[in-house]
């Protein structure tokens, strides 16, 4: 062989892996893309489970503000003695009506 011919052989192309090339990092980009897609959706369904939540609890409240009103007004002394009044013919009583026996042992 020949001086001019031995470089030419040195340089002779070395097959490269499926892997070893761009392949390799679009493949590997395709997958973090796809985890951070997977991520945000995921994320996205947590906030809009959250949202849901916020506005039960806010219902909650509302209701919960509305039945103490209702308990407020059902144990009101003017309520409870129109009922007895009304209902029960009750009347009520004159304190200085009241009479007091004393008995003697």
């Amino acid at each position: 062989m020949s001086a001019i011919a031995q470089p030419a052989l040195r340089r002779a192309r070395v097959g490269r892996g499926v892997f070893t090339g761009g392949v390799f990092w679009i493949v590997t980009v395709a997958v973090l893309l796809a985890g951070v897609v997977a991520i945000n959706v995921l994320v996205l369904r947590l906030n809009v489970e959250l949202d849901d939540l916020r506005r039960t609890r806010a219902e909650l409240k509302a209701e919960i503000a509305t039945t103490r009103a209702q308990l407020s007004s059902a144990s009101s002394n003017a309520r409870i003695e129109n009922e007895a009044a009304t209902k029960l013919g009750l009347v009520k009583h004159d304190p200085n009506a009241t009479t007091f026996l004393r008995l003697e042992p």
